[in-house]
């Protein structure tokens, strides 16, 4: 059988890191071996932001009502594979089918579509400065953006930050987790299918310290969003406060379900 190897999205193709390295994949639920995926790092980071640098000025310059129409088809393609993207998620997170298939593909599906809308609804203001003039506000892109997902729910919080990202105009370096990289890597594909420019979109598979770190540090990156760990959450901020970089981060889990010695083991489960 044919060994699976999740690839990078860089520029406009799947391709393996530019060292060639691969870390093992495995399902969580069953503890089966998936296959492989690239194992990114700095190289392939300066290789993905050339890409984007050349194309987020392309992209900030396409009207935003074919910039949603775009957003708009890569949602009808999500709909479409909806259900291999459900199967992909289960086996990378060990979430049940049903629960992928009926809540985390379909609002992954939503996002697109809000924000397909939402690319041609930015409001501006405007302030009269006591007749003498007009001061207004102009939203314009910032450029290349770094979006990094957890593994929890792999795609719906991928595309939580890239949807918005991309209506506004900006080039989208995503990293999904590297214990749930499948769907991204479907993504970048979808996206592709569905009328972005190369480099628009492109997602780098890897762990945080190799790919993650150079990525939300490299100096062309203007914006980084993050969600996951605080302590993760504490070094990419320092990354950003040292240039000045816009960042968001969503830290931390408030969900924990402790089970002690004396439980009901089966009612817990």
């Amino acid at each position: 059988m044919e060994t699976l190897v999740v690839r990078n999205g860089v520029g406009g193709g799947l391709q393996p890191s530019v060292l060639g390295r691969t870390l093992l994949l495995d399902n969580p639920a069953t503890g089966r071996q998936l296959g492989h995926i690239a194992a990114s790092t700095a190289e392939d980071v300066q290789q993905a932001v050339a890409h984007a640098t050349a194309a987020a000025p392309v992209w900030a310059s396409t009207p935003a009502a074919e910039r949603g129409r775009i957003l708009r088809k890569l949602a009808r393609l999500l709909e479409r594979d909806l259900e291999a993207l459900a199967l992909l998620e289960s086996e990378d997170t060990g979430k049940p089918l049903q629960l992928a298939r009926a809540v985390d593909i379909p609002r992954a599906v939503q996002n697109f579509d809000f924000f397909a809308d939402a690319a041609t609804q930015f409001a501006s203001e405007c302030h009269d400065m006591d007749g003498r003039a007009l001061n207004y506000t102009l939203r314009q892109p910032l450029g290349v953006v770094a979006c990094i997902a957890p593994w929890n729910l792999p795609l719906y919080l991928l595309t939580w930050k890239i949807a918005p990202a991309l209506a506004a105009g900006n080039a989208v370096i995503a990293k999904p987790s590297e214990v749930t990289p499948r769907t991204a890597e479907r993504l970048f594909v979808l996206g592709l299918e569905a009328g972005l420019p190369p480099g628009v979109l492109q997602v780098l598979q890897g762990l945080g310290p190799e790919v993650g770190t150079p990525l939300v540090s490299h100096p062309a990156v203007k914006a980084v969003s993050f969600t996951g760990s605080t302590r993760v959450g504490r070094e990419i901020a320092g990354h950003c406060a040292a240039a000045l970089k816009k960042v968001s981060l969503e830290l931390g889990g408030k969900n924990a379900f402790v089970v002690f010695a004396d439980a009901d083991l089966d009612a817990a489960v």
